[in-house]
């Protein structure tokens, strides 16, 4: 049976429709904005990680030396009023120490010669000063007073010309427990990506303690490393030679989706400090984002969806919608021939 030349055109404008109502629906999907994972926030100096809740508790800190020369973390967190054990394990084949200033906020220059280096805790004391052998592992505690609170405490490695290669770290001593912070993952709808990947903290004196709490909300596995010096930029390409010569500030891995870290770590000055992840391919893919200390986070505009976005799943259905009355319409016009129409003849 063949259609009437009306009911051919109202068959062709309904696929039309459907068609174009498929793909204005298709576009909505792609640009409806994504679910992201709640804001956070950065806490700095009066605020830590790391285990042990004041007044009194217990934290377990286990430090590795290693021949770099370097501690293993070298970002320490400890509330004030708590006792500290200490697991000391010497990973390499030198002797090391780890010898922890009494000062407070007090950066040791690099600049010191060994002998300077010695002549200053034997002048300022210590709170430990230990010798690591080759493979020795050994176990300390420290009472961390009250008065501690919001400040880091330097510790060193006083074999020669172990400090001046960069083996040192920092004790921060917290006043009260962590609260959440930078969020990290990965998502159905996203390319690698921190959320948010643009932080801030805005301390009140320097070495200032900063404390991250890093969450898989992905199903990949992450790390989150965030570089020592300030105002420098990492390359995908060579991001582990930088490294290498400065090793990181923090490095944390989160290999299960799900798992939540602290990244605790002290900074030395104000400045910019870029976080990447360190999964191969991550990194490359866009995987990273920077702390701003000291520094106001610069606004980041964006191209808004959300009105766009409903707009086109709304118009894409309701051309959907007409598309298949239209095809309906012409199905029933061809069966049912209108009045004026010619019967066919007999056969």
């Amino acid at each position: 049976m063949s259609h009437s030349p009306r009911a051919s055109r109202l068959a062709s404008a309904g696929h039309a429709l459907v068609a174009f109502g498929v793909l204005t629906l298709m576009l909505g999907l792609l640009l409806a904005p994504a679910a992201h994972a709640p804001n956070a926030r950065v806490h700095a100096e009066s605020t830590g990680g790391g285990g042990g809740g004041g007044a009194g508790g217990m934290v377990n800190l286990t430090v590795n030396a290693t021949d770099a020369p370097a501690f293993v973390p070298n970002g320490l967190s400890a509330p004030a009023g708590d006792r500290v054990a200490f697991h000391l394990v010497n990973q390499g084949a030198y002797n090391h120490t780890f010898t922890l200033s009494t000062n407070g906020s007090v950066i040791l220059p690099r600049s010191l010669s060994p002998a300077a280096l010695d002549h200053y805790f034997q002048k300022n004391g210590s709170w430990l000063n230990l010798s690591l052998p080759p493979g020795a592992s050994r176990f300390a505690n420290v009472t961390l007073p009250a008065t501690a609170a919001g400040l880091a405490f330097e510790f060193v490695s006083l074999v020669p010309y172990q400090f001046q290669a960069g083996m040192a770290g920092f004790l921060n001593v917290t006043g009260a427990p962590t609260g959440p912070g930078v969020v990290l993952g990965t998502n159905a709808t996203q390319s690698l990506s921190f959320v948010p990947d643009l932080l801030g903290a805005q301390p009140t004196h320097y070495p200032a303690a900063i404390d991250v709490l890093v969450t898989n909300v992905g199903s990949l596995p992450h790390s989150f490393t965030i570089e020592s010096q300030p105002n420098v930029t990492l390359s995908p390409t060579s991001f582990y030679a930088t490294f290498k010569t400065a090793p990181p500030a923090a490095n944390v891995s989160l290999p299960n989706p799900g798992t939540s870290v602290w990244a605790n770590f002290t900074v030395t000055k104000p400045g910019v400090y870029e976080f990447i992840c360190e999964v191969e391919g991550h990194f490359a893919n866009g995987m990273d984002g920077y702390l701003y200390v000291g520094l106001p986070v610069p606004a980041v505009s964006t191209p808004s969806t959300t009105i766009v976005a409903p707009e086109l799943l709304e118009g894409g259905g309701a051309l959907l919608g007409l598309g298949v009355v239209l095809v309906v319409a012409a199905t029933l016009l061809g069966r049912f021939p209108g009045r004026g129409s010619a019967a066919p003849p007999p056969h």
